[in-house]
């Protein structure tokens, strides 16, 4: 089959040809149709996670997938050949990764099914960025009329937290970039979402919108440190960059470090928004699988919402 793969880290992916998986015990044959990228995938190519965790070379790389279900190992139950599929790989090692035409993945943990109404393009894109999302926003748990501050708010997970803190009644500052990142923010809900420039005095333009501090903030991009010091006394934030506990010790704040969690049950949540019209999925262009490198490219430059791959 062809994939996506890296020979060493850090390197760029390319695409080439490799053994098509089996299923083991417990997994699915997935042939994907789209699958995404995540900045997972591009810390993966630039060896960041290398003392994290196993790699497997030739490395095919990718989290997120939507297919059909092509075959089941030993002791599956509750999916069946030809089912429409959707999610995250969910392995402790890298290597067997998703930007490919088939992938293995566990048949209990990482997987739901595309519901009717939800294109197998949004499928394959919500999975990851949808659960460290919908977990970041869980983690400070915003009340109606609370203010959050969302910085990284451009990418895919800010996309799809924006949308998802203001349809809890919070009242969203994020930061984005004048011009079309901004713009990009301001159209991603009805509940009008106020923009700072990131580039510009981040304390200032939060302090003129909060003048005692936000109540939360979700760490997706940027200095933490920075960001932990706009919070109100009592604030709470959540990162998905490892700002956790310890970096706020003698503060009278509280911060949580986010590991996506993507449940079966977070998953079909996602989906159900998604179809709902609750969550938009912001997939703003479209590569095929032979394109990865230029997909990649594209999402080292700062690339808007969330970039979709076909692999079949």
């Amino acid at each position: 089959m062809r994939a996506a793969t890296l020979e060493s880290v850090p390197a760029s992916p390319v695409v080439s040809d490799v053994d098509t998986p089996r299923p083991e015990a417990g997994e699915l044959l997935v042939k994907v149709a789209v699958s995404s990228l995540n900045g997972f995938d591009a810390a993966t190519a630039a060896g960041f996670l290398r003392d994290m965790m196993e790699h497997r070379f030739p490395l095919i790389v990718g989290k997120d997938f939507a297919g059909t279900v092509e075959a089941l190992g030993a002791g599956v139950d509750g999916f069946a050949v030809g089912d429409a599929v959707f999610g995250v790989v969910m392995k402790p090692f890298l290597g067997t990764g998703a930007l490919a035409e088939y992938v293995t993945v566990s048949a209990g943990y990482g997987v739901a099914r595309i519901p009717e109404g939800l294109s197998v393009r949004d499928a394959g894109v919500l999975g990851l960025a949808g659960t460290a999302a919908l977990d970041s926003v869980d983690a400070v748990d915003p009340r109606k009329d609370e203010t959050v501050l969302i910085s990284g708010a451009t990418g895919g997970v800010g996309a799809l937290a924006v949308q998802i803190a203001a349809a809890r009644g919070a009242r969203v500052i994020a930061t984005a970039r004048p011009g079309a990142g901004a713009d990009f923010v301001a159209g991603l809900t009805d509940s009008g979402v106020r923009v700072v420039d990131f580039t510009g005095d981040l304390d200032a333009q939060v302090r003129a919108l909060a003048p005692d501090g936000v109540d939360a903030v979700l760490h997706l991009a940027g200095d933490g440190g920075l960001l932990a010091g706009l919070l109100r006394p009592g604030g709470r934030m959540a990162s998905t960059l490892g700002f956790g506990p310890d970096a706020v010790q003698g503060q009278d704040v509280t911060a949580h470090a986010v590991m996506a969690d993507a449940s079966a049950q977070t998953l079909t949540k996602l989906a159900a928004d998604a179809v709902s019209g609750a969550l938009r999925v912001p997939v703003t262009a479209t590569y095929t699988l032979e394109q990865t490198p230029e997909a990649f490219a594209a999402f080292g430059a700062g690339a808007l919402g969330k970039l979709a791959v076909t692999c079949s």
